[in-house]
């Protein structure tokens, strides 16, 4: 069992570390390029990239973390002793801020991406310097919240494997 956990964890630190990484190169890349952009190529960009973003591999990382993250503790509620008490702590909390990044993203972030989307076609947009306005700041802020926080659920996992390790002579 004690392999099967540490595929879980492993599962969870690569999943949850891909997921920061991918806003992170939004918040230190991809927007600040945007912001250099006129308001159509902002705009079209910013529609293009979203839709590119809904596929499979996206899907399977983003959706992933969080079961792998909660099957990783199921399987650390069965543990004994320090293989249970030393990692669960730091796995619940990467849990509780990808939690957090969950809520963030559906509360702020994708409402935004789906203004954008529903701006149609950017030569049918009349105001492409209001719709920016609305969206632009906002969703760079929340995202670069959404970048920090999903940092420290990575390196909150990571952790938690490494205290599991640990506890099983394999760390």
């Amino acid at each position: 069992m004690s392999d099967f956990r540490t595929a879980a964890l492993f599962a969870a630190v690569l999943t949850t570390g891909l997921s920061a990484g991918l806003f992170y190169v939004w918040s230190y890349s991809v927007m600040p390029g945007l912001a250099r952009a006129s308001d159509r190529t902002f705009a079209e960009s910013f529609q293009q990239m979203n839709r590119a973003m809904m596929n499979g591999w996206f899907a399977l990382t983003f959706g992933g973390a969080f079961v792998l993250l909660l099957l990783a503790g199921g399987l650390l509620l069965g543990a004994d002793g320090d293989q249970r008490s030393k990692p669960l702590p730091w796995l619940i909390a990467a849990l509780v801020l990808y939690v957090a990044m969950l809520a963030i993203t559906f509360a702020i972030n994708v409402p935004m991406n789906n203004e954008l989307d529903a701006a149609g076609a950017v030569d049918q947009i009349k105001d492409l310097a209001g719709l920016r306005e609305r969206v632009e700041d906002r969703w760079v802020r929340w995202n670069n919240v959404r970048s920090v926080v999903m940092v420290l659920s990575f390196g909150s996992v990571s952790w938690a494997l490494l205290q599991y390790g640990r506890a099983t002579g394999k760390g």
